[in-house]
């Protein structure tokens, strides 16, 4: 597009950076050349110079003498260099670079690096220039650069839109190739480790994305062409002087492509393989790595070939050079014989394979001396006899007959034929032509052997080609191969050169200017230098091998004059078999010593006759018989001009293909992260080419510029030009034309600068700030100084404030001491007073104190001697009486002796008379023992009423019981004692005087009885005791039994709750028997239906059966035939009383289905907000036993007839109407139907019985249905149509199953014309900021209103599209759970268009943008509440992403860090984070991305049906179809009257 961009592509451009040069050579002349025009360089400019270690580093002019400028650069250091040699460095770049280099404002090589420095830094390791890709290795894994979502985000993009990436280049290639039908090619260079295998690796990876075609074996075609590289690299690389695994040869990788852009073959084009290493190397370079890998293959092996080590033979020991660091060749032979058989090489053809390597070794030892004859030669001794007897066994031919091949032509002449021998150094040429003979045609047969393999399309029509070939090498001592390599790289400079310059041209004449007079920069003179017939170097190169005497040195005199006028041939002074010449990336010396030897390549008529007379087919195989024999015994061709000849096919290739670059660049040697050495990129920037791309940028306009980003630059030149109302593009030509520009160019869209123009202006500008800075500062020193005096004088203010404060303070303390003085006066005269008073007080209360005192003490004494007097009369009272009360008392106690004597024998009397009536005392005894029979009997009654609840008090009623029965015989024996000691006193008294022995018997007798009445007080306090316990027992058997009341209503309910869980698990498991049901009939379905789609009445009949303990595995959701399982089909077959489902419908029944079809086909609407069609088909089929019936076809019309319906009518009213139709009956199937069997097969874990009440009448109910109906009829729980399940057959699963799958198509449908209506919204919301900007540059207030409300009113189209589907869905009754869904995936869509784009569009990560998205975020908030959240639901919450990245909240590590990187304030040009933030952010994200498998900052956008069957049923209320009134088309027909009895 841009010139630009292919310095700046260039920059990385081709591979080998082997390439070493001074740094103010003939580049830095060219490059002050190119920008020859004036360019303003002053005081203060900040500029870039050279610098020996830095390459170029910054600095700021701070003097200039005429051609000699004075900088001071940032390490410190003053330099003095001339003005030519000094570019102007641009201080308003973006800190983090620009991702293309044409929009840089000074196109030059230190600002390509500076460039590319500044964004590896940030780790976007791709910048384009132009259409041009520049690719920097990171030396690390950057995953979320190469996921699905990245390479999803690229597939149709337009090309520059997004970030730079691999993937935008395959794409624009892809595209290219479908749109106008022609093949593409990209060509990948760089030196070795720049990363050109990983980037052809992603290449074809995403031609495989986009091309959607797998390989054999399910081997993608990217997967088997790098496969192949192993292989490749053993027979190809090399090690050179500064790459240990340089490829050797050229590769271009064709991916072929049919008619409808399919993948369909793939095939390797090999060129230019470098057949003069076979036999000639340098030191310290190897020879191929094939050679060495044999000789460290495993001693059988090597025992087998008779090889030793390398250095023993003498194409491998002409270099010391035998190991390479770090490789280990053993390891590295096995993993190539694996390669091999990988890529279809079998183990005979691999043997064959290093056969012929051992013997191309062997036949580098065969010697030859000079034989007896003149001009012949011998084998020179047994050694080297040994070679050729091996070589031979090896190649399995004739060792005689190679040995006449290698030392004996035939001459073939009209009269006769000649043989003739060869001299030892003819026979030396002889046998290394063999050599390269051979192993150009191994190569040539492993690259067939490869393409075979991954498989050609000979018929495919286009190809997308990948390039990977050697770059420029220029060594200290270079030779014939650095020659044909640079050769190559001259031609595909010219090649490029010729696409930079017509991308000029396109980009001219789309921009519509007069580019005639450009002149384009080519190097036609160094490819007509070396190729021209007959005067070039490779065709007197050619001459000289034909002459037997020529040498390197006739050969470079020859050179010499012959181009000694030519500019671009240099001879060297100190040199006369060297050469220079001048190529485009610099000048390489060539040393022509051995150019003769390599350059021959004899294709001898003896070794084509040897090889194919081999026994050993593979060997023959390489050497196919020609067509025509040649007359000649050998015919003469050079490796220069095979080179020459494979060269121009590849730029046939090439030139028929539309080329695409992507330059690879190594940042450094070290190949470790993080690092970008200066002078490593700038040597591979100049030998990509850089410095064409200069020249032919500068030839025309190397600066362009769009209208905004001139007139927001530059707009400061002619700030009266911003305020008027002019045109952009007239108000940049008045800038320029103000400014005195000449030779520039205004397009359609852009500004055109000559070189130098952009650095002027930028001296103007600088100028025009200057000023306004002065007078900046010209205010704001007046400012400051004005502050300053108003700051004295307010200082000034307040010192005198201070002092009058100070004065005040001292008056007021004065006066303040004065009213002190007063009042202290006041104060001291009061005391004074106050203390005389109180001292005259003082002595009255003394005096009155004294007074009182001595009365006091004369009443006291008065007192003290009365109450001494009443003491005395007191206690002499007090004897008195108590004398008297001593008398008293005696008499009265004789007086009560004599009372009590006689008492005493009236007593006696009656006791005397008690014991002949013994009587009485029985009859206590019998009370008592009635007493304790009565309390043992009603403890016994109570025992047996707490026998339940009172088992623990068994105990202590045992205690009690033999306590009173203790009681019981201590009043046994009690009476006993009475009885004896009554017996004892009668006897007493008869014996013993009656007045002596009076006294003792009756204090005895009376002990006794008072010892008896003891007992009885005792026994009832027992008695009492025992009440007393029984109470308390009553009281605890009561609170026990109300324990026990509430513990037997918590059994009871969890005896329910039991049930409930039962139920449950019955109804979960009645799903999973269903589930398997339903599988079963797909699987069934699979098997029976035919390809016509009529097999369903052929299909045999299945019985699910349900995994079982005593079935196992056996019977794991199998089916078997009804044969088989006749007995379990008997087992669960309904009663006879219920009958058996009907088989096939009558004629009467097929005329209702029909009328059923033709009713359904209208839009019958909603009665009661429930859709009328769903509910007709649910009471018809059920009303018919549709669903028990195994064989119908009347779910195939119904599902028929809807979808020919909206198939016929993709409207959204359409769908909605249906969506809730489907939805509706799919509830009202999955609540009644289930699969056949479950009922009877459920676990056998489920209990039998219930303990409670409940659960025997629930178990009673589940097993008798018709006490369940008596049941359900007598509590009035409602109709039994709504509890009832059927048994659905194999049809009615599977128009389950479809009806499913029909609801969720709906669903899809409806959300993506959704997403469809709002893409192209959400696109404009994208890119509205940066348009909006263009508006606002000048500006001018009414297009400002009029831009933000056009950008509003894109947010309201996207909420008008999603109120519009909200009526709709509302009118039309659909569930408000998939209206939820439908606006969350929405929303979720939306969140993944925003969050992408803003992680992908520079543009659009900048603050206007965030303000702007901000403001729409807004819109769908208040969407979402006026939506309410029965429908809306969490639709808000999807937008987590954009709403945390526009608040810069928590994000992943990869999130932020892309953000931080992109974001700018496109009002002022800022970037507000820091380069250290940013650096740090790398490193978190570096150490997250080496410990998780994938860091994607991308969104992936779910397009799945987020919810079941199951879902939908628990979601849904209950839907009551007996109020739904029938369509007037089956209202009067006979055959649907069962639609209007529930109705009446």
């Amino acid at each position: 597009m841009y010139p630009d961009y292919w310095l700046k592509t260039l920059a990385s451009s081709l591979e080998g950076c082997n390439f070493k040069i001074a740094w103010g050579s003939q580049l830095t002349q060219n490059l002050a050349q190119a920008y020859s025009a004036p360019v303003n360089i002053n005081v203060g400019s900040h500029v870039w110079v050279e610098d020996k270690v830095q390459a170029w580093i910054g600095g700021e002019v701070s003097k200039i003498n005429s051609e000699e400028v004075h900088v001071c650069t940032t390490n410190g250091k003053t330099v003095v260099i001339n003005i030519s040699k000094v570019f102007p460095k641009d201080d308003e770049a973006p800190p983090g670079g620009v991702d293309d280099m044409t929009k840089l404002s000074y196109l030059h090589e230190p600002g390509v690096l500076h460039n590319l420095a500044a964004r590896y830094e940030l780790n976007e390791i791709y910048t384009y220039t132009g259409n041009i890709l520049i690719a920097i290795n990171p030396f690390q894994r950057l995953p979320h650069l190469y996921d699905t979502h990245m390479m999803e985000q690229y597939k149709g993009a337009a090309f520059g839109e997004l970030s730079p990436h691999v993937f935008a280049v395959a794409d624009v290639a892809y595209r290219a190739m479908i749109n106008e039908g022609k093949s593409n090619s990209i060509l990948v260079s760089g030196e070795s480790g720049a990363g050109k295998t990983e980037t052809t690796k992603m290449l074809m990876r995403y031609l495989a994305y986009l091309g959607g075609r797998s390989g054999v074996e399910g081997r993608t075609v990217e997967q088997q062409v790098l496969e192949s590289n192993p292989v490749l690299e053993a027979f190809g690389n090399a090690k050179t002087v500064r790459n240990n695994n340089s490829s050797r040869f050229g590769k271009f990788v064709e991916i072929q492509f049919d008619n409808k852009g399919r993948i369909s073959g793939a095939a390797i084009r090999t060129y230019l393989l470098e057949r003069s290493r076979v036999c000639q190397i340098s030191d310290p370079e190897r020879n191929y790595h094939c050679f060495y890998l044999l000789c460290a293959a495993p001693a059988e092996e090597k025992n087998k070939y008779k090889l030793g080590g390398p250095s023993s033979f003498h194409y491998l020991n002409q270099s010391n050079c035998y190991e390479l660091d770090g490789v280990d060749d053993a390891n590295e032979y096995i993993a190539t014989r694996r390669a091999m058989d990988v890529v279809g090489i079998n183990e005979e053809e691999q043997e064959a394979i290093f056969r012929v390597v051992a013997a191309i070794l062997h036949l580098g030892n065969i010697e030859f001396s000079k034989g007896e004859e003149i001009d012949s030669s011998v084998i020179k001794d047994e050694k080297s006899r040994f070679h050729l007897n091996m070589t031979a066994e090896l190649l399995k031919c004739d060792a005689k007959s190679l040995e006449d091949a290698l030392i004996k032509r035939v001459m073939v002449t009209p009269e006769e034929i000649i043989t003739r021998t060869l001299d030892p150094v003819a026979a030396v040429g002889s046998r290394d032509a063999l050599a390269k003979t051979i192993y150009s045609r191994l190569f040539d047969w492993l690259v067939e052997k490869i393409n075979i393999s991954i498989g050609q399309d000979p018929n495919s029509k286009f190809i997308i080609g990948v390039l990977d070939i050697y770059g420029f090498e220029s060594f200290k001592l270079n030779s014939f191969e650095q020659f044909c390599i640079n050769f190559t790289n001259e031609k595909l400079q010219q090649h490029f050169n010729q696409h930079v310059f017509k991308m000029e041209q396109e980009e001219y004449t789309k921009e519509e200017i007069n580019w005639s007079y450009i002149e384009f920069v080519d190097n036609q003179d160094v490819l007509d230098l070396i190729e021209k017939k007959p005067g070039g170097i490779i065709a007197l190169l050619d001459e000289a091998c034909m002459f037997p005497k020529s040498t390197h040195e006739t050969f470079a005199q020859k050179l010499y004059q012959t181009f000694k006028n030519n500019k671009r041939f240099i001879k060297p002074k100190l040199s006369r078999t060297s050469f220079t010449i001048s190529h485009y990336a610099g000048e390489v010396t060539y040393q022509a010593d051995m150019f003769l030897d390599k350059n021959k390549d004899y294709v001898v008529a003896e070794h084509q006759h040897l090889l194919i007379a081999s026994k050993c087919s593979f060997v023959a195989g390489l050497f196919p018989p020609s067509p025509e024999e040649s007359s000649k015994s050998s015919k003469f061709s050079s490796i220069g001009s095979r080179f020459k000849l494979q060269l121009q096919s590849l730029m046939e290739t090439l030139n028929s293909t539309e080329p695409h670059y992507i330059r690879c660049v190594k940042p450094n040697n070290v190949l470790k992260p993080a690092i970008f050495e200066n002078l490593n990129i700038i040597q591979q920037l100049r030998c990509g080419g850089v410095l064409e791309a200069i020249r032919i940028s500068c030839a025309g306009y190397p600066t362009r510029r769009t209208f905004y980003e001139f007139l927001n630059r530059f707009g400061v030149l002619a700030p009266e030009v911003l305020d008027g109302n002019y045109d952009d593009k007239v108000a940049c030509q008045n800038i320029l034309d103000k400014m005195g520009m000449k030779g520039y160019q205004i397009g359609k869209t852009k500004t055109f600068l000559r070189a130098g123009q952009m650095a002027e202006l930028d001296a103007r500008r600088a100028e025009v700030l200057g000023k306004a800075a002065r007078v900046i500062q010209r205010q704001i020193r007046t400012h400051i100084a004005r502050k300053e005096f108003v700051e004295l004088r307010q200082a000034a203010i307040v010192l005198q404030s201070d002092l009058r404060g100070i004065l005040a303070r001292k008056l007021y303390e004065q006066l303040q001491r004065e009213a002190a003085a007063v009042k202290i006066e006041k104060n001291f005269k009061g005391y004074i007073a106050r203390k005389s008073y109180l001292t005259v007080r003082l002595s009255s209360i003394t005096l009155q104190t004294g007074l009182r005192a001595m009365k006091a003490r004369d009443e006291f004494r008065f007192r003290k001697q009365t109450k001494a007097a009443i003491f005395i009369q007191a206690h002499l009272r007090r004897h008195f009486a108590y004398s008297y009360y001593k008398r008293l008392q005696k008499a009265a106690i004789v007086s009560q002796c004599g009372w009590r004597r006689r008492v005493a024998r009236r007593e006696l009397r009656m006791l005397k008379m008690a014991a002949r009536e013994t009587g009485a005392l029985k009859e206590a005894k019998d009370k008592l023992e009635k007493r304790v029979e009565e309390l043992t009997w009603r403890l016994q009654i109570e025992k047996r009423l707490r026998t339940d609840l009172e088992e623990e008090k068994a105990q202590e009623i045992g205690k009690l019981k033999d306590a009173l029965h203790a009681m019981q015989i201590k009043v046994e024996e009690a009476n006993a004692k009475v009885i004896k000691e009554r017996e004892a006193a009668q006897k007493a008294i008869e014996e013993t005087p009656p007045i002596i022995k009076e006294t003792p018997v009756i204090i005895q007798d009376t002990e006794k009885i008072n010892s008896l009445m003891d007992e009885v007080n005792s026994l009832k306090e027992s008695l009492l005791l025992e009440r007393k316990n029984k109470e308390e027992a009553r009281k605890a058997q009561t609170e026990a039994e109300a324990k026990n009341e509430e513990l037997v209503k918590k059994v009871d309910d969890y005896e329910h709750k039991v049930d409930q869980l039962q139920e449950l698990v019955q109804r979960l498991e009645d799903k999973i028997s269903n589930a398997e049901s339903e599988n079963q009939v797909l699987r069934q379905q699979a098997l029976a239906v035919s390809p016509t789609g009529k097999a369903l009445s052929a299909r045999p009949k299945t019985v699910i059966i349900q995994r079982t303990p005593e079935s196992g595995n056996a019977l794991n959701g199998g089916a078997k035939t009804a044969s088989d399982m006749s007995l379990a089909v008997s087992n669960v077959r309904e009663p006879e009383s219920e009958g058996k489902p009907q088989k096939s419908l009558n004629e009467k029944q097929q005329g209702n289905q029909d009328l059923l079809i033709k009713c359904i086909s209208q839009d019958l609407g909603y009665s009661g907000g429930k859709p009328v069609a769903a509910c007709v088909i649910y009471k018809c089929l059920l009303h018919w036993r549709s669903f028990e019936v195994e064989r119908t076809s009347v779910f195939d019309s119904i599902i028929q007839t809807i979808t020919s319906i909206v198939e016929a009518q993709d409207n959204t009213d359409v769908l909605a109407y249906w969506l809730s139709n489907t939805s509706t009956l799919l509830l009202l199937l999955q609540r009644t139907l289930k699969a056949s069997g479950a009922a009877s097969l459920t676990p056998q874990r489920r209990r039998t019985a219930s303990s409670s009440l409940f659960g025997r009448m629930s178990q009673g109910l589940r097993q008798s249905p018709q006490s369940a109906a008596s049941f359900v009829n007598g509590r009035g729980l409602g109709r039994l149509d709504d509890l009832r399940q059927v048994e659905a057959k194999y049809p009615a699963l599977l128009f389950k199953q479809q009806l499913t799958a029909f609801l969720e198509k709906i669903y899809g449908i409806i959300r993506d014309n959704l997403k469809k209506e709002i893409s192209p919204l959400l696109g404009l919301c994208i890119q509205a900021p940066r348009t909006s900007r263009q508006s606002l540059v000048k500006g001018r207030a009414r297009a400002n209103a009029v831009a933000q409300q056009a950008l509003i009113a894109h947010w309201r189209s996207i909420v008008n599209s999603l109120n519009n589907y909200l009526k709709i869905l509302k009118e039309n009754y659909v569930p408000p759970f998939l209206v939820r869904k439908v606006f969350t995936q929405i929303f979720s869509f939306i969140n993944v268009q925003l969050f992408n784009s803003l992680l992908l569009r520079r543009e659009c990560c900048s603050f206007s943008n965030g303000e702007y998205v901000k403001t729409g975020l807004g819109e769908l908030e208040q969407w979402c509440t006026e939506a309410t959240e029965e429908y809306a639901g969490s639709a808000w919450e999807e937008l987590k992403h954009i709403r945390q990245a526009i608040g810069f909240l928590v994000l992943s590590i990869q999130q932020l860090y892309r953000i931080s990187t992109m974001y700018w304030d496109d009002k002022y040009g800022t970037h507000t984070v820091s380069t250290d933030v940013i650096t740090n952010m790398r490193k978190l994200m570096s150490e997250d991305s080496n410990n998780a498998v994938s860091s994607s900052f991308l969104l992936d956008d779910d397009s799945s049906i987020p919810f079941s069957v199951d879902d939908i049923s628990k979601s849904m209320p209950q839907v009551d179809i007996a109020d739904v009134d029938p369509p007037p088309l089956v209202r009067d027909n006979s055959g649907f009257g069962f639609l209007l009895a529930r109705t009446e």
